[in-house]
Parts: structure tokens; sequence; C-alpha cells
């Protein structure tokens, strides 16, 4: 008895057989090429003026150079950047050259793809699982992205960060601004260190990191220092309003750099700090007898509430009562400024969120990270996360904020500008 046995191949994980993506990448590719050649049109057109003495064009089309493969989020693509012969000049100091900001010249992979790379090392994946990775996104040859290859990204990320750092902003100026020590669990070189962040709005609503440097979250000297060094490098008008928590060392490191620059505590920093100091049984109604101060509509009745906390707590709960009063001016202040900014300025949650991310990473290295790693991390995750960064509410309101215009419970403060006959 004869019997016929059928062999069936099973697909390898790297095979991915998808003609939707096979038809992306080739439109990518060829949309890659005509960006390129529009391009380098564009180039000759705008050096068409330039002739040899007999007449001729200088600058001509030389055929195209070596094919390449680019990485890009859809998989590799081959292109051919094309060269331009330059037949006027007398030496190579002379020769003009045509440079694509499509295309670099040394260029083998897609910004995005240069984006991508920091974040998923930000998001715990180790070094030597970046081939792994990458495979499953951008398909199982995955070029140029070797282990060594990510490992020197991170020299580049230095320089990026030593520019950054060097930048001169005299031309900036911040409306509102959060401060915050942060606590990434890292091999700090002191257990007490931590990292000092501030992060300002624009006239224009747009959030930006101002610094950040190692440092000590109580002390006003390391606050001070920070301060100082914004300062040098043209960071010379105050900003309206500072968010933060009471206890950093900033408020008094605050007021010696930039003294007209209100005080804004952070509620979500005091909500804990006054339900650490009671039962657990109570937290549940005194955080809702707090939420109805900092939700309140208008300053009376926020005040109103706070009256009532006080009176409803004093006397078995002093330590919390106290917690809560004798920062009772800074907490309000967000109710001098426009309603639909209040959302913003109630809490430093701007910088919580984005210390999420690093502390997953720390934790997901038991805390190996050196601290110069740590300070590269923090850049590269703001640096990649600013660019999602929501504007404030209401910017329109801005400018008004900046000339020094009071609101009064929501209500913007017109001065009677009648004049009287003499």
């Amino acid at each position: 008895m004869n019997e016929t046995t059928n062999v069936l191949a099973f697909r390898q994980p790297s095979a991915v057989d998808d003609p939707l993506t096979d038809i992306v990448r080739a439109g990518a590719r060829d949309l890659l090429a005509r960006a390129i050649e529009i391009e380098v049109g564009a180039f000759l057109a705008s050096t068409a003026n330039l002739t040899l003495p007999d007449g001729r064009a200088r600058l001509v089309r030389h055929g195209h150079g070596p094919v390449r493969e680019i990485a890009t989020g859809i998989g590799p693509a081959e292109v051919a950047r094309p060269k331009v012969r330059d037949r006027g000049a007398s030496g190579p100091g002379d020769r003009l050259r045509f440079s694509s900001a499509i295309l670099p010249l040394w260029a083998r992979r897609t910004k995005s793809l240069d984006a991508l790379i920091p974040v998923l090392y930000l998001r715990g994946i180790s070094t030597g699982d970046f081939q792994e990775a990458l495979s499953a996104l951008l398909g199982k040859d995955a070029p140029n992205l070797s282990p060594s290859v990510i490992a020197g990204l991170k020299a580049d990320w230095q320089v990026e960060y030593e520019r950054w750092q060097r930048r001169d902003l005299s031309a900036r100026r911040y409306v509102y601004i959060w401060a915050d020590g942060v606590y990434l669990q890292a091999r700090m070189e002191d257990h007490s260190e931590c990292m000092l962040v501030l992060i300002g709005t624009t006239p224009e609503g747009k959030k930006e990191l101002i610094g950040f440097q190692v440092g000590v979250r109580e002390s006003a000297q390391s606050w001070r220092e920070l301060l100082i060094d914004l300062r040098q490098r043209g960071l010379r008008i105050a900003p309206q309003l500072a968010i933060g928590d009471g206890a950093l060392g900033f408020w008094k490191a605050l007021d010696e750099a930039f003294p007209g620059t209100r005080h804004q505590r952070c509620w979500c920093h005091k909500v804990s700090n006054v339900l650490d100091k009671v039962a657990k049984s109570v937290q549940g109604p005194m955080k809702n007898d707090l939420r109805n101060i900092y939700l309140a509509p208008h300053r009376a009745e926020a005040e109103t509430a706070i009256d009532v906390f006080v009176e409803k707590y004093h006397v078995k709960y002093e330590r919390a009562v106290e917690c809560l009063i004798k920062d009772r001016h800074a907490l309000l202040a967000f109710f001098d400024f426009p309603a639909e900014h209040w959302i913003h300025l109630r809490s430093s949650n701007p910088i919580e969120s984005v210390f999420a991310t690093v502390r997953h990473r720390t934790v997901r290295t038991k805390g190996s990270l050196s601290q110069q790693t740590a300070k590269l991390m923090v850049f590269k995750l703001i640096d990649a996360a600013s660019k999602t960064w929501r504007r404030l509410k209401s910017t329109n309101q801005l400018p008004k904020v900046i000339a020094g215009v009071k609101f009064i419970d929501k209500i913007e403060v017109i001065p009677n500008t009648e004049s009287h006959a003499a």
C-alpha cells in the first residue's frame, strides 16, 4: 500500500506576505524619487543665470549616485541621489554643489526612525533587543540598526544635549513656568539628588523645556544655580506665575532671580501632603473637601470652603489643617488669571506626566543607570514628547496676562478711562 505524504512549508515568523504593505512601500519609494527630482530641478532653475563664457549653463545634471537603502517606518526603500556637475569651477573650493534637504549625503535612516530609537530605549527595550523589536516594525533586514549603531547614537544625544544647554535665551520669554524635582531611582552619586526641571509657556501658548540639572530638591542653592545659568544665557523677563510644590528650595531662588513672579502652590502635591497627616479612613471625605476648594468657581467660594475645612478638622487633625492654611494665599493665586488657564495652573502635572516613562525605564534597569545616562534619557524623552505637548487653552488671553491685565472671578477688569473736564 502506497502512502502519499504532503509536506507543507510553514511561514516563517520573519516572512510577512502583505500586498498592502508592498504597495505602500513602492508608492513611498516612487514619491521619494520624484520629490528629490523636483528638488534638484528647483536648484538648477535657481542657478540658471550662471553661465559659461560660451553661454552654456554652468550647472547641469550629471546622473545619479549609487543606489542606497534608506530605513523608513514602512521598511527599507531604495533610492539614488541625483548628482549635479559644476562645469565652471576652477577648483574644489569654487565648486557649487547640490545638497538635498530631503536626502542628505550620508543619510541611512529617516528622521522619524531616529526619533523612534531613543523612545524605544526609554520605553524599556535594551540595546541588544533593538534588532528584534525593529525587525517587527521595519522588516527582517532592519539595516543600519545593529546594537553597536544604537549604542553609538548615545554620543549624538550627548552632543545635542550640550548644544541645548548652551542655547541663547535672549529672545525668549515665558508667561507661566512649572518647577519640580523628580527622583528617577537611578544610580545617582548622592541618594538625595534628583532632576530639577523647569517647563515654561511661551506667549504663543506653547510649552517648552526651559532647563534641568541634577541637584537637591529642597536646596535653594541648587535651584539658584539653575536660574542663574538661564539668566546668563539671556532669560531676563520674569514669568507672571510659577507653579510648584511648597517644599522646593525653588521659591527662595526664584524671589532672588525673578522677584516679580507670583507663586502658585501645586494642588496635587498639597492634597497628598495634607492626606498623609490623617488616617486612611478620613482621607476619602477630606479629599472631597479639598476638591471643593480648588475646583470652586470663584475665589470667594474657595475661601469659604477653606474656612469650612478648618472648622471641620482643626480639633482632631490640626497638622493637616496647618499644612493647608500655611500656603493659603499661594494656593489661590490662580484665581487672578484667566479662567481658561486654571486647569493648567493648579498643578505641576506637565512635569509629572513627562517623567512617568523615565521612571518606567529606571525600574526596568533596576536602577543601573548612571547619572549621565539618566540626564540624556530625560533630554531625549522630553525632546520627543514636546512635539505632542498641547498648547494652553485660550491663547488669546496670554497677551492680556503679559500686559498685566487683572482678572477677578474670571472677569477681566477694564480700567475706567473716563476723563473729567477741569
